[in-house]
């Protein structure tokens, strides 16, 4: 038996990068964990059901990730996924959508579908601009505001990081905050600062700055704020970033969901108690109520939105929860997706849907930077 390759059932049917993506998670783990693994794989049923990726109940225990490189993985490629996944379903209300077991990137037949010339598996702005940030960061070494504003014009006027160069979906604050970006305004000043600005355009491609970021949590809550500039300029907006990243930072070092979140409340108070303005907003966005929301692209809303949609359940049920709270689907699901990924790691995304995302000549060497840098 070759130990350095996985087990045959694992990538039995897998070509290219499906396949490397396997072999990579595999060289990762130590001689005990293969040897778990081997004997788990020896009961076909059980290897089945985890290879394929099939619905588990949502009281099912959640996969545990391997490696630090599983957690970062799963939490970029459970963005993506997420993402790809809620693009049909925008603009719909909960009541207007499929149930929860239709849900998959290609809808039902006869569903209304948004965006539907947009071929099933592909990501949207979400995707495109947590992409553009992570270029940024992994080309600079650090969060450039003004190289990542010209990244986001790049996506905006030629299609950057966008599946087949396209640009489908983009916010009003967004459109905004870009044309005054193209007008010569720094990144730093271009996203609008008024109280009614406050979408979720900049939470949704926070995530690849906690997945990248090697400085303590001050640096780190400070970074994710400062994200937010470029395209929502509201004090509002940038903390719910930084609560995001710090969130995601304490998933990565394993705690359970709810913990994590109350970590990250407790750590972002403290490094918000100098900032002027911070404790009026934390009251606007009570960071201590529980996990409650609805589908809208208020930012507050989309951050306890995703709050609720991690209770439900493994990956799949985390990403199709979200979705079933309607309208902004694709962010919901992408922010909750991601944070989903984190805490179970890249296999615990369906089979299924790994195979069917779009862009991956994109993705995947931004990923295996990302991997390498860790």
């Amino acid at each position: 038996m070759d130990d350095d390759a996985p087990p045959a059932g694992l990538v039995a049917g897998l070509h290219g990068d499906a396949r490397l993506q396997v072999e990579r998670w595999w060289s990762g783990l130590d001689a005990g964990a293969r040897l778990e693994f081997r004997a788990l794989a020896e009961d076909d049923e059980a290897l089945e059901d985890s290879h394929q990726g099939s619905p588990a109940s949502a009281s099912a225990p959640l996969r545990e990730p391997t490696s630090a490189h599983d957690r970062v993985e799963g939490g970029l490629l459970g963005l993506l996924v997420g993402d790809a996944l809620g693009v049909p379903y925008e603009f719909h209300g909960p009541g207007e959508l499929p149930e929860a077991s239709a849900i998959e990137f290609t809808p039902p037949a006869g569903f209304d579908r948004a965006h539907a010339g947009v071929p099933p598996g592909t990501w949207s702005d979400d995707g495109a601009q947590a992409l553009c940030l992570l270029a940024s960061l992994l080309d600079r070494g650090a969060l450039e505001l003004d190289d990542l504003g010209a990244r986001l014009l790049r996506w905006w006027d030629e299609g950057y990081l966008a599946v087949d160069g396209r640009v489908f979906d983009i916010g009003a604050q967004t459109r905004a905050a870009l044309s005054d970006l193209a007008a010569g305004t720094p990144a730093a000043r271009s996203g609008p600062r008024d109280e009614h600005s406050n979408g979720n355009g900049a939470l949704m491609r926070a995530l690849p700055l906690a997945l990248w970021h090697r400085g303590d949590d001050a640096a780190l809550f400070r970074d994710a704020m400062r994200s937010s500039l470029p395209t929502h300029g509201h004090l509002r907006s940038q903390l719910c970033c930084g609560l995001y990243c710090l969130w995601a930072r304490r998933a990565l070092e394993g705690l359970e969901t709810a913990e994590a979140w109350r970590a990250a409340v407790s750590g972002g108070r403290e490094l918000a108690a100098g900032i002027e303005g911070a404790a009026a907003e934390l009251q606007v966005i009570d960071p201590a109520r529980a996990p409650a929301g609805r589908g809208s692209g208020y930012v507050v809303d989309c951050l306890h939105s995703a709050r609720l949609a991690l209770t439900s359940g493994p990956y799949e049920h985390v990403v199709k929860s979200a979705i079933a709270l309607g309208d902004d689907t694709d962010t919901t699901a992408a922010v909750a997706g991601g944070i989903a990924g984190i805490r179970e790691g890249a296999l615990a995304i369906p089979d299924r849907w790994i195979h069917e995302l779009r862009g991956r000549a994109l993705l995947d060497p931004l990923l295996d930077r990302l991997l390498d840098s860790l």
